[in-house]
């Protein structure tokens, strides 16, 4: 019995893991702009409207429109959007704007029924934006100078209608460490990425909502973030929208472009990640099929190995231990690539329960009709007359 239960752990764990080396070599950053192409005198630069929704920012909004007006190889403006801040995000975009005519702020207009806040403040800032290409980022990502110019060059290679860079991951909590690493690692464990960039198929449509960059042409042509109104999960239906209306999407390893604190404490990872579930690994048709194939390949490898050395198995040992090195070692290989904690790595097991965990939270809210919100608003899918709505959590906002 022992036997087959080292043999199982190790099926499930070593697919993902030939996976991820496999996605190792493709996941690879934009290209460099050469300096022979920038010096081109018929080759302008780049045309750039830089969209940034910003709701409560203040303490990283600065920081974030700075870190792109020092952007080199582009052209650029950039409109930073108020979605009804509480704080002095705004004043704080209008001290800048006031040094450099490059930066604008707009006001949000009144929030739709059956919007996400996001999606309709990204909405907003497109119908703000004068230059072809439109690159919408989070408050909390701060951009390297060639991260502009490299990212469009990307886009314009790649032939895609909108691609997306994800950024370095910034953590500092104990559950942050744990849990935010496992992004890139999900990524390259169960992406199949020769999928994505071989055909148009929406299933294969993936993205960073922190970043991402695109042509006026083909946003307009599929219909903008008003494809995606009611999402909170932008990073995998915003692609898919695209891909679901003909054009091809890529992404890019943003590690030495990006840096991105998501969030700053336990609460915010958890809510964080708990609002958008639903949308992903925690959707009603998916939940039980991640939970099995996490604990196979990713917890249940070093329960697998105890037993294993309990009945002194040695072929069931040698099996568990191949289970156990197939989970681990691309988490340290991901810690090392992008600048992760060793810490999480280390800890990978319990970040896959914990990560399951806050999947598992979001059903049972939604199940009880009471879905995730954020930042003071409830999740649109509940509707205007739902608990939901009547009373978000009073600390959703002070957790972002």
């Amino acid at each position: 019995m022992v036997f087959v239960f080292a043999a199982v752990t190790l099926a499930c764990a070593a697919g993902p893991a030939l996976l991820y080396v496999w996605n190792h070599f493709l996941f690879r950053p934009p290209p460099r702009v050469g300096r022979a192409e920038s010096s081109r005198p018929d080759i302008a630069p780049t045309k750039i409207s830089v969209l940034i929704p910003a709701r409560d920012e203040e303490a990283a909004i600065a920081a974030c429109v700075e870190a792109v007006l020092a952007s080199r190889g582009v052209e650029l403006e950039v409109v930073v959007l108020d979605d009804h801040s509480a704080d002095r995000t705004a004043a704080v975009v209008r001290e800048i704007a006031a040094k450099d005519a490059r930066v604008r702020l707009e006001p949000a207009p009144p929030l739709p029924a059956g919007w996400c806040g996001k999606q309709h403040a990204c909405h907003a800032l497109a119908g703000h934006a004068r230059f072809p290409v439109l690159s919408f980022l989070d408050a909390d990502v701060r951009l390297s100078p060639d991260a502009l110019a490299r990212m469009a060059l990307f886009l314009r290679r790649s032939r895609a209608g909108l691609v997306s860079g994800f950024p370095r991951q910034e953590t500092g909590t104990v559950l942050e460490r744990l849990v935010i690493p496992l992004i890139n690692w999900l990524l390259l464990s169960y992406l199949p990425m020769v999928g994505m960039r071989h055909t148009r198929h929406a299933v294969f449509g993936v993205g960073c909502g922190q970043w991402f960059t695109t042509t006026r042409v083909a946003y307009e042509a599929v219909g903008g973030h008003e494809a995606v109104k009611a999402s909170l999960h932008d990073g995998l239906t915003l692609p898919r929208a695209y891909r679901r209306a003909g054009f091809h999407t890529d992404i890019c390893d943003a590690t030495d472009l990006a840096a991105c604190r998501m969030y700053r404490s336990a609460a915010g990872v958890w809510y964080g990640l708990a609002k958008n579930a639903r949308e992903g690994m925690a959707a009603t048709s998916q939940i039980g099929f991640w939970t099995l194939l996490l604990l196979s390949g990713q917890v249940l490898p070093l329960i697998a190995f105890g037993a294993a050395l309990a009945e002194a198995d040695r072929v069931a040992t040698a099996l568990a231990a191949g289970a156990v090195a197939c989970s681990v070692v691309p988490r340290f290989i991901a810690a090392r690539r992008f600048r992760q904690s060793w810490f999480g790595a280390a800890l990978h097991p319990v970040g896959v329960l914990v990560l399951l965990g806050i999947q598992w939270y979001a059903v049972v809210r939604a199940a009880a009709g009471r879905p995730v919100g954020w930042k003071g608003r409830g999740h649109p899918a509940a509707g205007p007359g739902s608990p939901s709505h009547q009373s978000v959590d009073t600390h959703n906002r002070a957790v972002s």
